[in-house]
């Protein structure tokens, strides 16, 4: 349930992306707010240090609060991109390997593998949970939790997706090892080896290993920085190939962190209706916006059940944790079974810290302090490589998640560049492992969750080097 000075401080923060309070403009005063919006001043504080602490305020003594200028790079975005217009198989994901492998060396700067640093998640909360459970479920998380999955778990989420404006039923959700085994079991469900999928482009390379794995064909459809993927180029390609499943990140979604506005989702859920194809909808990156309303899904509008709902908890509360659930619809049977066969089951232990969290509000807690945290790392980042790196580099500016996608000058080469960094002890994501045909040559991904030190600084800055030597 969302509280009095919560809802407050969306108006509020409404109010300033509307430009009705402009950067460096003082905010009516906690007797006014009161008084307009029928609060007690206590309400009315508490929303205003919400934004403060959240990065959208400053307090300045004895004159209010005034709008904080977010800092904005001075970067151009890159343009939409123009992938190869027919399927193939998918190959060249090499590379990825390398990539994980070195996420988990102390010695790497890490700015390759999409993962948050230990201090933008709740690690002491999360650790108090799993020993709660521990104790009092001492014989149950010894024993499998075959699928579905635990009872608890299921009914947390789905009360937490209704509330979010999309109403599911705790018997329509699968939990799964993270949302890149719902990515897998959806896919499973609705396709066979030589069918076609459409995906954005660029796209998460996790994704195309999966489509590598089925012997699946993808087509990449042209996605842009800010829209998201191209609906008159997806019903083209509808239109010219027997295409089983469309896949999409529609919120926040790596590595273009766009969020697709909600008259582009209906049409999206439109589009798929209309061409009575499944719409595979990762939604990993959903809770992790910077603003105080959570968007919506593309399962909100799913009036004819073909969107196979997929997310995690890995980003938002801890990827160890290995958490993740699917929404299949008419597919629920056939998913479960798929598990099964594919791994018996989640980790029960696992399931019920999850569970605990968002039962005790832990959870909604942390998403608090997180959004905040994440905005100040993607902004640092930003200001870092619009000061650092060289000119016609460009780079998105996304309004959640924590990766940002950037473009080099043509001359340089993402994947020479990749193992060079790597050498010297960076880790960066090539852009070539993002697309089915290997395209974005000078593009790369970088993680922003990371522990700015110097550590981070230098490494930024001997990549400068490396990208002016090619």
């Amino acid at each position: 349930m969302t509280l009095r000075y919560e809802n407050l401080a969306e108006h509020l923060l409404k109010a300033i992306t509307q430009n009705l309070y402009r950067p460096g403009e003082r905010l009516p005063s906690v007797r006014q707010l009161s008084h307009q919006h029928q609060v007690s001043t206590a309400t009315a504080v508490s929303a205003l240090r919400l934004l403060e602490d959240q990065g959208h305020l400053e307090a300045r003594q004895r004159s209010g609060y005034y709008v904080r200028p977010r800092p904005r790079c001075s970067l151009p975005e890159p343009a939409i991109s123009t992938p190869p217009r027919e399927p193939t198989l998918v190959t060249g994901q090499e590379l990825v390997l390398r990539l994980i492998k070195a996420a988990n060396n102390p010695k790497i700067v890490q700015l390759g593998a999409a993962v948050p640093a230990p201090s933008f998640l709740p690690t002491q909360r999360l650790a108090q949970m799993s020993a709660s459970v521990a104790r009092l479920y001492r014989q149950r998380i010894s024993n499998y939790e075959f699928p579905p999955g635990t009872p608890e778990l299921r009914r947390q989420i789905a009360r937490r997706m209704s509330e979010q404006g999309c109403p599911v039923d705790p018997s329509d959700i699968l939990i799964t090892n993270g949302c890149q085994e719902a990515m897998s079991l959806a896919l499973r469900a609705v396709t066979g080896p030589g069918d076609i999928v459409a995906v954005e482009s660029p796209t998460f390379y996790g994704l195309l290993q999966i489509i590598e794995s089925l012997s699946l064909r993808a087509i990449e459809i042209p996605t842009h920085p800010r829209d998201g993927i191209a609906l008159d180029a997806l019903q083209l390609a509808c239109e010219q190939w027997p295409i089983k499943a469309c896949i999409v990140v529609p919120n926040y979604s790596n590595p273009l962190g766009y969020c697709m506005s909600d008259a582009r989702k209906r049409a999206l859920m439109e589009l798929v209706n209309r061409n009575r194809i499944a719409l595979i909808e990762d939604d990993v990156y959903g809770d992790l916006g910077f603003g105080m309303q959570r968007p919506s899904t593309v399962k909100s509008w799913d009036s004819e059940r073909r969107v196979l709902y997929c997310s995690s908890f890995s980003k938002s509360l801890s990827p160890g944790l290995r958490v993740g659930w699917l929404v299949a619809g008419p597919h629920v049977e056939q998913t479960e079974y798929l598990k099964y066969v594919s791994n018996l089951a989640t980790p029960t232990h696992a399931q019920l810290t999850a569970a605990e969290m968002l039962a005790k509000g832990g959870y909604e807690r942390h998403l608090r302090q997180a959004r905040n945290q994440y905005r100040q790392a993607v902004d640092r980042m930003t200001a870092a490589i619009d000061a650092y790196f060289p000119s016609g580099t460009r780079v998105t500016q996304p309004e959640g998640g924590f990766v940002i996608w950037v473009e080099l000058p043509e001359s340089v080469d993402a994947t020479a560049l990749s193992r060079l960094a790597l050498a010297q002890g960076i880790s960066i994501a090539p852009g070539p492992i993002f697309s089915a045909t290997q395209k974005y040559r000078n593009f790369i991904r970088l993680n922003c969750a990371v522990d700015w030190d110097e550590r981070v600084n230098q490494a930024l800055v001997r990549l400068r080097q490396m990208v002016g030597k090619q």
